[in-house]
C-alpha cells in the first residue's frame, strides 16, 4: 500500500483526494502544513506529496523547498485554481512532478501516480542530490545495491507498524541477508525496561540475542553481550559501527575475541532516535566483497527505523499489561465499577458489576440497557454535560418478596482530555452500604439511648437536688404553720421552684425544632430583661451589666423569649464567674456580608479566671459542667436557640491577664438592615 501525504489548510481537499484514490492501494493522511511533516517525510514512510497551493505569491515554493529539503526525490503534484506562469516555472524547476487545475479528476490524478512511482523504480538510489559518482568499473553493483536499499528503507516504514517483534526481527534480517548477501546476522536486543521497577539493575545492562541466522543455536543460547565491555561497550559508548579489522577492535582484545567467537565482521548500533536498544551483527558477503560506507549508512538507518518499530511494540506490550493488570483488579473490587463510553457502550464492566445487573450470568455481553433506568438517566447526564454529580443512593426495587431495604451509593466520575468539551467515558461505582447504613443507623440509636439515659440519669439528680428542700419545707410548715416559720422557708422554696423552672425551660428550648413566633427585637431591651433572669438564677452574686451600646438602638430579628433564655445562660455563666462586683462588660459590632446582610457580632467579656482550651472547646456539650452543682445545660441550650436564628455561638479562651469573652453572631432586623 502506497501512501499520500496532502499538505493542504483545508481538510476538505484531502478528503476529495482520498475520495478520488483506492483506499486499498492508497492510504491517504493530512497535513495543513509541511513543517509538521517531516518527520514523516525524512523517514521514507511517504510514497508521494499533493500540495494545495495558489501560484500567485511566494509563499507555496516555500513549502516545495521544505519539501525538496526533508524528501528530495519524493514525487510532488500541485493543485492550483489559480497560476502565473513564472511560478509554475520556479516550481517545475525545485523538482515538482505535475501542477493541475481544481477540481480533483480521479483517473488523471491515479494515472500521474503510477507513473511516478513506476519511473522512480527505475532511478538509481542516491542517497543525496549531490552524492559523487562512484568509479567506472564498480558503478553497476553499487547502483543496483543502493537502488535495493532504497527500497528495503521505505518498506521499514511500513514494518514500523508492526506489533509482532518476533516475527519483525526474523523478516529484517532475511531481507538483509538478501539484500547485503551476508550469511550469518544476529540481533541483540536489551531486556524491556519495567513499568513498576525503579533504577537499572545488572540484567539491564546485558544484551542477549532475540534473532540470529546462520548460527549455531547452542551459541546464540549461552552467548550475550554487556554494556560494560567488548562489543556492547564500544557501540553503547561511540554510537558509531564498529568493524573487526578497524583499529579500535584490533587494540581491544575482548571486542576481536566476540567478534571471532559469532564469526562477524561487522556491529551496528540499533537506536530509537533516544536510546540504545541494541546491536545487529553480521559477517561479510559470501562473495568476499567489501561492504562500502553508503551500505552501512543505509543499513545503520534500515535498524533505527527498527527500532522504532520494537519501541512501539513494546509500549504496547507494556499498555496491554498494564490494561489487564486494571481489568484484574476491577475484578477483585466488591464494588461495581462500570465505564461507559460516549456511544453509551460498556468499555469496562467488572464481575462485581455484571452479577449485579446481568441476569443471564457473568459470560452473557453487558449492555447499556441492563442498567437500571434510574441510573442509566443520570449516565447520560454527565455525559452530555461533563459534571460529575455529588454521589447519592439508590436503592433498586425489592425483589423475592425480601424486607430487607438494600441500599447503594452510586458515585459518577467524567473522564476528561486536556481541555475537552465533553468527556471521553463515564466511570461509574456502585457500591453496597446496606449493613454500613445499618450499622450507623444502631450507632445512632445507641448514642440516643445513651444520651436519653445519661439525661434521665441528671434529670433525676438535679430535679431530686431541688425536691429535697420543697419536702423539707414542706415538712417544717406541716410542724410550725407560724409566719415566722414561713418567711424562714420561703426563700428556699423560691430557690427550689426556680431551679425547676429553669429545668423545665431547657427541656422546652431542647425539644424545640424551629422558631415559633418571629418578631423585631430590641437588643437593648433583651440583654437588661436575661440580665435579670440571670441574676435571679444567681441572687448572691454581685456583678452588674454594663452595656456599651454607642448610642445605637439595635433591632433582631427572632423569638423573644428564645432569645432572652439564650443570653440569660450566657450571663448567668458570666455572672457566676465574675468576683465581687465587677462589672459584665457587653459590646456590639456591626457586620456586613458580600450579599448586603447586616448581622451584629455581641461578645460578652466577665473579669473570672475564663476558660481553658478544652472547657472552651466542651462548654456547648450537653452535662458538661466544671461546676458541682447545675445540670451543665446552659451552653448547650444556647447554642442552640442561636443556630436556630441562623446565628453562631464562639467562645475563645482568654489570653493571659485579658477577660474571657463568649461572642455571639445575630442577624439584624430587616428594617435594621436597610439603614
Amino acid at each position: 500500500m502506497k501512501t499520500v501525504l496532502v499538505i493542504a489548510r483545508q481538510a476538505g481537499f484531502a478528503d476529495a483526494i482520498r475520495a478520488v484514490l483506492d483506499p486499498e492501494q492508497c492510504c491517504v493522511i493530512h497535513q495543513p502544513e509541511a513543517l509538521p511533516a517531516e518527520p514523516v517525510l525524512s523517514t521514507g514512510a511517504v510514497d508521494a506529496c499533493i500540495l494545495d497551493a495558489e501560484l500567485t505569491d511566494i509563499q507555496p515554493l516555500r513549502v516545495i523547498e521544505q519539501l525538496r529539503r526533508a524528501a528530495p526525490q519524493l514525487p510532488v503534484i500541485v493543485y492550483a485554481s489559480a497560476r502565473r506562469r513564472e511560478w509554475e516555472e520556479d516550481a517545475m524547476l525545485l523538482g515538482v512532478s505535475h501542477i493541475l487545475n481544481k477540481p480533483v479528476r480521479g483517473r488523471m490524478l491515479a494515472t500521474l501516480l503510477d507513473r511516478c512511482w513506476s519511473a522512480q523504480l527505475t532511478m538509481p538510489f542516491a542517497l543525496t542530490p549531490a552524492a559523487a559518482p562512484a568509479p567506472a568499473e564498480s558503478a553497476a553493483p553499487a547502483k543496483d545495491t543502493n537502488q535495493t536499499l532504497g527500497a528495503l528503507r521505505k518498506f521499514s516504514g511500513i514494518l514500523t507498524h508492526s506489533l509482532d517483534t518476533g516475527a519483525l526481527l526474523k523478516e529484517f534480517l532475511l531481507l538483509l541477508r538478501e539484500v547485503l548477501g551476508v550469511n550469518r546476522a544476529a540481533i541483540f536486543l536489551r531486556p524491556p525496561t519495567a513499568p513498576l521497577s525503579r533504577g537499572l539493575s545488572p540484567a539491564d545492562r546485558t544484551l542477549r540475542s532475540a534473532c540470529a541466522l546462520g548460527l549455531q543455536p547452542t551459541l546464540i543460547d549461552h552467548f550475550e553481550l554487556s554494556l560494560d565491555r567488548g562489543i556492547g561497550a564500544s557501540v553503547f559508548g561511540q554510537g558509531r559501527i564498529l568493524r573487526s579489522g578497524g583499529p579500535e577492535a584490533a587494540a581491544n582484545r575482548e571486542i576481536q575475541h566476540e567478534f571471532d567467537l559469532l564469526g562477524v565482521q561487522v556491529a551496528v548500533p540499533l537506536l530509537d532516535r533516544e536510546s540504545l536498544l541494541g546491536v545487529t551483527v553480521f559477517d561479510g558477503r559470501v562473495t568476499g566483497e567489501p561492504f562500502t560506507s553508503e551500505e552501512l549508512a543505509l543499513t545503520f538507518h534500515l535498524l533505527e527505523e527498527l527500532g522504532l518499530a520494537i519501541k512501539n511494540s513494546r509500549l504496547h506490550d507494556e499498555r496491554t499489561a498494564q490494561h489487564e493488570m486494571m481489568t484484574d483488579t476491577f475484578d477483585q473490587l466488591g464494588s461495581g465499577c462500570i465505564v461507559v463510553g460516549t456511544d453509551t457502550s460498556i468499555l469496562l464492566a467488572n464481575g462485581a458489576a455484571r452479577a449485579l445487573f446481568v441476569r443471564d450470568g457473568a459470560a452473557a455481553k453487558f449492555e447499556f440497557t441492563d442498567i437500571p433506568q434510574a441510573l442509566g438517566s443520570r449516565i447520560f447526564e454527565v455525559i452530555q454535560n461533563g459534571v460529575a454529580p455529588e454521589p447519592f443512593h439508590w436503592r433498586p426495587p425489592a425483589s423475592g418478596g425480601s424486607a430487607v431495604e438494600i441500599i447503594f451509593r452510586v458515585t459518577l466520575r467524567p473522564f476528561h482530555r486536556a481541555a475537552a468539551p465533553k468527556p471521553d467515558a463515564v466511570l461509574l461505582l456502585i457500591e453496597d452500604i446496606t449493613h454500613a447504613e445499618r450499622v450507623h443507623q444502631m450507632e445512632v440509636e445507641s448514642a440516643n439511648l445513651r444520651l436519653v439515659r445519661n439525661m434521665a440519669e441528671h434529670l433525676a439528680h438535679e430535679i431530686g437536688n431541688a425536691a429535697v428542700p420543697l419536702a423539707t419545707s414542706q415538712q417544717l410548715l406541716s410542724e410550725d404553720a407560724s409566719a415566722k416559720a414561713a418567711a424562714d422557708v420561703a426563700p428556699v422554696m423560691a430557690e427550689s421552684v426556680r431551679r425547676i423552672a429553669r429545668l423545665a425551660g431547657q427541656m422546652r428550648f431542647l425539644a424545640q425544632d424551629g422558631l415559633r413566633h418571629v418578631e423585631n427585637v430590641g437588643l437593648a431591651q433583651v440583654l437588661e430583661e436575661a440580665f435579670r433572669d440571670a441574676y435571679a438564677q444567681n441572687p448572691k452574686g454581685a456583678a452588674k451589666l454594663h452595656y456599651l451600646s454607642g448610642g445605637e438602638q439595635l433591632t433582631l430579628a427572632g423569638e423573644h423569649s428564645g432569645l432572652r433564655h439564650a443570653l440569660a445562660e450566657i450571663l448567668l455563666n458570666a455572672t457566676q464567674s465574675t468576683p465581687g462586683d465587677e462589672p459584665v462588660e457587653v459590646t456590639h459590632e456591626i457586620e456586613t456580608r458580600p450579599d448586603g446582610t447586616r448581622w451584629v457580632r455581641i461578645e460578652i467579656r466577665d473579669r473570672g479566671a475564663g476558660f481553658t482550651g478544652e472547657s472552651a472547646r466542651r462548654a456547648t456539650e450537653p452535662f458538661f459542667s466544671t461546676r458541682t452543682v447545675g445540670l451543665g445545660l446552659g451552653l448547650t441550650v444556647s447554642g442552640k436557640i442561636i443556630e436556630l436564628h441562623r446565628g453562631k455561638l464562639e467562645i475563645t479562651p482568654p489570653k493571659k491577664g485579658a477577660a474571657s469573652t463568649v461572642r455571639v453572631t445575630l442577624p439584624l432586623a430587616k428594617a435594621e438592615a436597610g439603614k
